[in-house]
């Protein structure tokens, strides 16, 4: 009720949207306002009475379109596009780009992601406690391959999987269930080395050079392809 009562008193009289848009757009009239949600623009609550009420995403959407007329002079139909486009939640379509999701996985893994970091040498201790997770359970953890020590030490590359490890095992996960996620992740990093393997060996100078930003590219691609898969597998389920 609380919430309800708080979003009643957000909404905002015609007079007092042109209020805010009047800094930014010094021309924009009540007519045209109404004008614009005549056209289907913008689509305003109505009150018992018959009064307009807007929302604060009616007076952004206001913005965007009035943005759009003054600096970019595109006509009314151009600018329902750009509207639709946004509310399916796809970017605006310009020129020849196609549409495509305002925020994608593909867009939050990135190649340099996946080069080399500076080297990390930690001891068990010292990656049991920042990862928080027992010895009992790294010893777990390592013998599903997961992790794997080198001459007693461990690298920031098993700090970083580990650490997801211990949010997974939050959950009631058990170590023996993430085998899968290991060998799935083996699997891509064959697929990687076929595809980088002959440009490596080939006789160009920049050929390791080439290898090692393919790689980089296929596997920002890869954890991409598998975060949409598992999304819109977790998508279909919970519908």
């Amino acid at each position: 009720m609380r919430a309800a009562v708080a979003a009643r008193e957000s909404l905002l009289s015609i007079g007092e949207v042109l209020g805010l848009l009047k800094s930014d757009f010094p021309d924009v009239t009540i007519s045209k306002i109404r004008f614009l949600e005549s056209e289907g623009l913008v689509t305003p609550q109505r009150t018992a009475s018959g009064y307009r009420k807007f929302a604060p995403g009616d007076v952004q959407r206001l913005r965007y379109i009035l943005g759009l007329q003054r600096d970019q002079y595109l006509p009314l139909r151009v600018i329902k596009d750009h509207l639709d486009a946004i509310d399916r939640g796809l970017q605006p379509p310009t020129g020849e780009t196609p549409l495509r999701p305002l925020v994608s996985v593909d867009s939050l893994v990135r190649p340099e992601d996946f080069s080399a970091s500076k080297p990390v040498r930690m001891t068990a201790g010292e990656l049991c406690e920042a990862a928080g997770i027992d010895s009992k359970s790294l010893q777990e953890i390592e013998g599903f391959g997961l992790v794997s020590g080198q001459e007693g030490f461990y690298s920031g590359d098993d700090f970083d999987v580990l650490r997801a490890v211990g949010a997974l095992l939050a959950f009631g996960i058990e170590p023996r269930h993430l085998r899968a996620f290991k060998a799935a992740a083996d699997r891509e990093i064959g697929l990687v080395q076929q595809v980088i393997t002959p440009i490596a060996k080939s006789k160009a100078p920049d050929g390791v050079q080439r290898a090692a930003e393919t790689a980089r590219e296929i596997a920002a691609l890869s954890v991409a392809l598998h975060a949409s898969l598992v999304r819109s597998g977790i998508n279909s389920v919970a519908r």
